[in-house]
């Protein structure tokens, strides 16, 4: 697919599936077929698992109910390592991003209400606002979502999405570089659908693991980098994971992306010691301006758009989200 451009939905066969078992251990099964796992390779001290089924691969992690908590945390946006060095410096790209992306929405239906799904400052609230977006944020960072409601001035709940208390209708979701970072991204793609509208979107920027970038640059690719990242989704993996939850593929594609040269240091120094690649990338990036903002020049990042049907409906109390099936 081209960067930038829509290219047509695309279909990959399932493997057989049958539900689970109830009492399938959660730290070794996989989101997408419940299948079961082996240790594949090891990050900073954490597994990697590997389907023994589908292939997804996903972290070891004991503590999920606290991972949110552990992970995201102030240093995650102002500390650097696999997070930001200051991800407020990051404004005019990310409200960039969103208007770009407000854009290319308008072709699927007018405006309406939108939902953004680890909002953080609101950078990307802020520029679906100014498109003309009814817009809401979710994000579990208290102090980011204070500066998102006094400096840009969206509403922002600082709350997770699992305790998002609902009780509205959305016609979009966002999660952008969002879904990776769930314990339990089918859980969250079921909350999404049944917060969506009959027919409402659910978009979706993640990072995709058979890109030839993350091909090339195997074990040492950045986006390997648990605990921030606990998931690697191939797009088919995803799109299968998605349709398992009532969405259908709309349009998808590579988005155009700019990066500051004080972020790429960030991820770069995260993973030098595990790549000469690196090394070498960071030398000659330590001759920039800090604040420059270069084209991402890579191919690992996709972007999907997906409509739910009109089946899902938001419970009138929050419920224990489960799923997924378990490959033959």
């Amino acid at each position: 697919m081209s960067s930038g451009t829509d290219s047509p939905p695309q279909t990959t066969p399932a493997p057989a599936l049958r539900t689970p078992a109830a009492n399938d251990p959660a730290i070794d099964r996989c989101i997408i077929c419940s299948g079961g796992s082996t240790r594949h390779f090891e990050v900073s001290g954490i597994w990697i698992r590997r389907c023994d089924c589908c292939g997804h691969l996903f972290a070891e992690i004991a503590d999920r109910d606290r991972h949110i908590e552990n992970t995201y945390g102030d240093d995650y946006f102002f500390e650097g390592g696999s997070g930001y060095s200051d991800y407020l410096v990051e404004s005019r790209l990310l409200i960039g991003r969103a208007q770009w992306y407000a854009k290319r929405l308008a072709r699927y239906g007018a405006r309406g209400a939108m939902l953004d799904v680890g909002a953080a400052a609101g950078f990307t609230l802020r520029g679906f606002a100014d498109a003309g977006w009814d817009v809401l944020g979710i994000e579990p960072n208290a102090r980011m979502a204070e500066y998102a409601r006094a400096n840009m001035h969206v509403a922002v709940e600082p709350t997770s999405l699992e305790a998002f208390a609902g009780g509205r209708r959305f016609d979009l979701i966002t999660m952008l570089q969002v879904l990776p970072h769930f314990a339990d991204p089918r859980a969250a793609i079921a909350r999404a659908a049944r917060l969506l509208r009959p027919g409402g979107y659910l978009l979706i920027e993640t990072w995709n693991r058979n890109s030839f970038t993350a091909r090339l640059y195997g074990r040492a690719w950045h986006e390997y980098s648990p605990p921030s990242v606990l998931h690697w989704f191939t797009s088919e993996s995803l799109v299968r994971l998605l349709a398992s939850e009532g969405f259908a593929l709309a349009a998808q594609g590579r988005p155009p992306r700019w990066i500051s040269i004080s972020h790429a240091k960030s991820v770069l120094r995260n993973k030098a010691a595990a790549s000469i690649k690196h090394r070498l990338l960071l030398g000659l990036l330590t001759l920039l301006p800090e604040r420059l903002a270069v084209p991402y020049p890579f191919d690992d990042l996709v972007w999907m758009l997906l409509r739910v049907g009109d089946t899902k409906r938001e419970p009138a109390a929050p419920a224990l989200l489960q799923g997924g099936f378990v490959c033959d």
